[in-house]
């Protein structure tokens, strides 16, 4: 039987066909725009997506279809299934009085308690107040929600359905037992016909895209973590039970597997960081490597702090600000390549030692994501985090993750644990190196101190 993963992310839509043991037999993608109407919003036209769908999955062989998707994007449905608006995407940030309402009505250590999480405006329930209060045409009009992969699914195949996993980026869901919150919703004056049946992930094949690109690397117990060096960056633990941060400083969700929840740093810009800097510097990335491999461990004291976009883990300040500090005259061009990797990799290390609080315990890590390409970063991420680096044989990352899924639902696999054993393996293991490591230790307690010193 063929596997069918569809990924309907920000940019486009990525779908592959995997044998039965994982073998990549082929792999599409379409892509569509992003709007952006005013300062600070993202959206998207449902139909976008569907045409996307429709394009990839004519160009591979026909099998069971599993999904995964960007998170925590809102759309509405009138009385007869029509789309009563364009979608609001995650990066979405209109919701900030929202946001303050939410904690305000739930109560902020209840609303942790329950949900996992904070009230962040990338969540989807802010983003419904946001349409009460400011379009109230539309509100009255709805009678159903979904989430972006989960309108495809209704689209494909007339099923009104959510998962666990990516229903818990709704602020909507009790986290713990696994369902939508009746007390959030009453607080929220939320109704609770409007929500989708909830299942696990393996029932209906479908995850969120990080639970779904975790699964994909072989994260489907607690042990190995995900590390992801995309735009953001991530770091990804399943936990042995449900356990949220009372700070909220990291996401907690359920994972993909059932029974099972994972916790989850967020850093706004990793490989954001490096495009940024390239851009700056004009060169490329093999010569900047090159140039910052000549540069010793802790880059002769000159430290990155990598919020250009701001920042969430553990920071969630929006306002956050960028630096390089620690320059002399004697620091280059790969002096400054070789800090930003450095600066990128403490970030990560803010977020493991979070998952570390929450009882995650690390035995090594899965590396991902278009940063995940450069043999130097990589190393010294694993030597930042004292952590052996794994590369799995696949990149295709969460649409790999929702093929296994579906393969589950099929029946092909007996569970994820059996679809993990079969189709992921590793191709190459990256050790820490013990003398970078001592340096970095001593770096990243200074890096610890920039955030403060810098805080306007």
């Amino acid at each position: 039987m063929t596997l069918i993963g569809l990924d309907v992310g920000t940019s486009g839509v990525k779908a592959i066909a995997l044998s039965e043991t994982g073998e990549v037999l082929a792999t599409a993608e379409e892509h569509y725009p992003l709007s952006t109407p005013r300062p600070g919003w993202a959206e998207q036209d449902p139909e976008d997506w569907w045409r996307a769908a429709q394009a990839c999955l004519a160009r591979l062989p026909e099998g069971e279809v599993g999904f995964a998707g960007q998170m925590h994007g809102l759309v509405v449905l009138g009385e007869d299934d029509r789309v009563l608006r364009p979608a609001i995407l995650w990066n979405d940030q209109r919701t900030a009085e929202e946001c303050a309402e939410i904690e305000r009505r739930v109560g902020l250590e209840r609303l942790i308690e329950l949900t996992g999480n904070r009230a962040l405006t990338g969540f989807t329930a802010p983003k419904l107040l946001w349409l009460r209060a400011h379009e109230p045409e539309t509100y009255a009009a709805i009678r159903h929600l979904l989430l972006p992969k989960d309108y495809v699914r209704f689209r494909l195949t007339g099923e009104r359905a959510i998962d666990a996993a990516d229903a818990s980026g709704t602020l909507l869901f009790d986290v713990a037992r696994r369902r939508f919150s009746p007390e959030v919703c009453d607080a929220l004056d939320v109704p609770a016909e409007w929500l989708p049946p909830a299942y696990e992930s393996t029932a209906i094949g479908g995850a969120g895209d990080q639970a779904a690109a975790a699964l994909g690397a072989g994260i489907d117990a607690p042990g190995p973590v995900s590390v992801v060096l995309g735009t953001s960056g991530v770091v990804f633990a399943v936990l042995p039970g449900y356990a949220p941060d009372a700070q909220a400083r990291v996401h907690v969700f359920c994972h993909a597997v059932p029974g099972t929840w994972h916790a989850m740093g967020v850093m706004l810009s990793a490989a954001g960081s490096a495009a940024w800097l390239r851009q700056v510097l004009g060169a490329e990335l093999g010569v900047l490597d090159a140039e910052a491999a000549a540069w010793p461990p802790g880059s002769e004291g000159l430290l990155f702090a990598p919020y250009l976009a701001g920042e969430r883990t553990p920071h969630a300040d929006p306002d956050a600000r960028g630096a390089f500090t620690g320059l002399s005259v004697r620091h280059d061009r790969g002096a400054l390549w070789r800090a930003m990797l450095e600066g990128v990799a403490f970030g990560l290390r803010d977020s493991l030692e979070l998952l570390r609080e929450l009882d995650a315990r690390p035995e090594v890590g899965r590396v991902s994501g278009g940063g995940a390409r450069s043999e130097l970063w990589v190393k010294i991420v694993a030597s930042v985090l004292d952590l052996p680096l794994e590369h799995t044989e696949s990149d295709e990352g969460s649409a790999f993750g929702a093929a296994l899924l579906a393969g589950v639902r099929a029946g092909v696999f007996a569970d994820a644990h059996e679809a993990v054993a079969r189709c992921v393996r590793v191709r190459e293991r990256i050790e820490p190196d013990p003398a970078w490591t001592a340096v970095y230790e001593e770096a990243y307690a200074r890096y610890r101190a920039l955030y403060p010193a810098l805080k306007r």
